[in-house]
């Protein structure tokens, strides 16, 4: 039975294998002829391993960087880095994570079907690491495995249809639809960059996508040089401060420093290449494929997609979103030190992932300044939140590495807060009434919608 379980969870937390069989069924929901089911099903796959290489090979460069930036500040801490603590989290507590991660798949199916949140969370890694911390939070807090596991199965699959649904009228501002929703464990961080842009009033018309820039400098035009430039400035100032004897002791192999800087650079910039390319691929094949779920399955689904499908909309705001993030991250680091508290290292990955897309939603609801102020925003909360986590997850939580991004603190947070308050009666009456509550939104939306539907019928009439 667990070499079974193991085997399912390994193929429904990899994402390729996870997106290309639900197109796959939407194709076949659509009795498409063959050809058609082996072009959409092999070109979603494929598409989600392009992405996926992408974004090996923009970590790859960025996991150096960040280890060359503790140095470069001379700060030791806690770094959020989501790979590094679910490996002894599964150690521990696998099993419970993983019947978690199943069941919640099959709930949100079930809570989109019966509710018009109508959001399929297709992310199936980060939904692993979220179903890992939230078997951590139920285990401390003294559930039996088969409570934490029913419980857990709930709480997850209420945060995995809520989270695209917070972002989905900031999504519909970047695509001009409303076909594909955005999952991913930042969902709540991304949203905030577009009510902040909102809030500060910036102009969507002035995008980043518009910069005016002379003639001779018509090539900054292209984001991939743009990215390469960028970031090639970045790696060779960090690169100088560290000083060529750390950066060739410990980072380069021996690789002249200032030649490492620049390779990483163009890495990086490769990386967002391959990454943007997998979306382009993946968008044409799973949004017409994911027609035949929406109408034979859960009518009106939308495939909620991992962060890069945001990045093809505007590549100059993902640059300036991760730029504005790790700045807030660095902010709050010297905050935490100056404070006395424990030091939360910005995890760029994380800023750079969610970042990027915070920088998309701001600039599409505010412009360049939307842009810079949301994905700070952003950044801030992806600083405070892995700190205030550490308290609920045990001995976990002592590790020097913590969940980052936002999602984790609100369904996190919640949880363990409530576990400490009240124990496992109040964690449970949490759960429900976070039930109850997306019920009760569902049922409000309805009579919304009916409501208008009525008067426009009265204004045709």
């Amino acid at each position: 039975m667990n070499a079974f379980l193991d085997v399912l969870v390994q193929i429904l937390s990899q994402p390729s294998i996870l997106v290309a069989l639900i197109a796959l069924v939407g194709l076949l929901l659509q009795r498409k002829a063959a050809a058609d089911l082996m072009k959409g099903t092999v070109k979603t796959f494929v598409g989600f391993l392009v992405l996926s290489a992408g974004a090996g090979v923009v970590v790859a460069s960025l996991d150096p960087f960040g280890r060359m930036f503790s140095e470069v500040f001379g700060v030791q801490g806690v770094v959020p880095n989501n790979e590094a603590i679910v490996g002894p989290v599964l150690q521990e507590y696998g099993t419970v994570a993983a019947l978690i991660f199943f069941f919640g798949m099959i709930l949100n199916v079930v809570l989109a079907r019966l509710t018009r949140f109508k959001y399929i969370y297709l992310s199936g890694h980060v939904a692993l690491y979220q179903s890992a911390m939230i078997a951590v939070i139920l285990m401390v807090a003294g559930f039996s495995p088969v409570a934490a596991v029913i419980w857990g199965s709930i709480a997850e699959a209420v945060i995995t249809t809520v989270s695209p649904a917070v972002v989905q009228p900031f999504m519909r501002r970047v695509t001009g639809n409303d076909k594909v929703a955005l999952g991913h464990t930042g969902g709540f961080g991304i949203a905030l960059s577009g009510l902040v842009a909102k809030a500060t009033g910036g102009d969507p018309e002035k995008s980043t996508e518009k910069l005016s820039v002379p003639r001779s400098l018509g090539f900054v035009r292209d984001s991939t040089i743009v990215v390469a430039l960028s970031m090639g400035l970045i790696f060779v100032v960090v690169a100088l401060v560290a000083g060529p004897a750390y950066v060739q002791a410990e980072i380069s192999d021996g690789q002249n420093y200032l030649l490492w800087a620049v390779m990483s650079a163009g890495q990086f910039a490769a990386g967002v290449f391959i990454i943007l390319a997998g979306v382009r691929v993946i968008l044409a094949e799973i949004v017409p494929a994911f027609k035949g779920i929406s109408e034979k399955v859960v009518p009106n689904a939308k495939p909620a997609l991992d962060v890069p499908i945001t990045f093809t909309f505007a590549p100059n705001a993902v640059m300036v979103g991760f730029f504005s993030s790790l700045v807030a991250g660095i902010l709050g680091m010297a905050v935490m030190g100056f404070a006395g508290s424990a030091v939360i290292i910005p995890g760029i990955v994380a800023h750079f992932m969610t970042g990027g897309a915070s920088g998309v939603i701001g600039n599409a609801v505010g412009g360049r300044r939307g842009a810079v102020l949301g994905s700070f925003a952003n950044g801030l909360l992806i600083t405070v939140v892995p700190l205030l986590l550490l308290p609920v997850l045990g001995e976990i939580g002592t590790a020097n590495s913590t969940f980052g991004d936002s999602d984790y603190g609100v369904i996190g947070l919640y949880l363990g807060w409530l576990g400490m308050a009240g124990g496992q009666l109040l964690i449970v009456a949490g759960i429900v009434a976070a039930v109850l509550a997306l019920f009760g939104a569902s049922a409000i939306m309805g009579r919304r919608q009916q409501r208008r539907a009525a008067e426009a019928e009265t204004v045709a009439v």
